[in-house]
């Protein structure tokens, strides 16, 4: 899949507000571009205050709490937006283990929804916020 597929598969659409969390040089670009071709606008920083209709987060192990990181990223994201989770995928630099994610989830109060290749070295999962009077597991 191209990196327009994919933001599609995202579910990336016209005049979404996107913030980009945790961007740095390894990055996958085509993706990011893919995203905010789909999204006609242009990746919100970290500095943004907007409230977003999506969060890309960039997360490798090493790159702090990732609980706190997810709970960061909530204060910026309406009722109804996903938070996607961008990992390298397994055998490179950096991955990080599907049951950290797990952990990680539930205690920021979010659900895991998909989990997918995004790119040659990233993986993708959407996490969601759990709605109220939802079972805890």
């Amino acid at each position: 899949m191209n990196a327009t597929e994919i933001a599609d598969r995202m579910g990336i659409a016209s005049g979404q507000l996107i913030l980009e969390v945790g961007f740095d040089e390894d990055c996958d670009l085509d993706l990011r571009q893919g995203i905010e071709a789909a999204a006609g606008t242009s990746l919100l920083g970290e500095e943004s205050d907007e409230v977003v209709d999506a969060v890309l987060l960039w997360f490798r192990d090493g790159d702090g709490d990732l609980v706190d990181e997810l709970v960061d990223a909530l204060t910026y994201l309406s009722e109804s937006g996903p938070i996607w989770l961008l990992t390298p995928k397994v055998g490179q630099s950096g991955h990080v283990e599907a049951a950290d994610i797990q952990d990680a989830a539930p205690t920021a109060g979010l659900s895991q929804t998909v989990s997918f290749l995004a790119s040659t070295n990233w993986s993708a999962t959407r996490l969601v916020a759990r709605k109220s009077g939802s079972p805890k597991r």
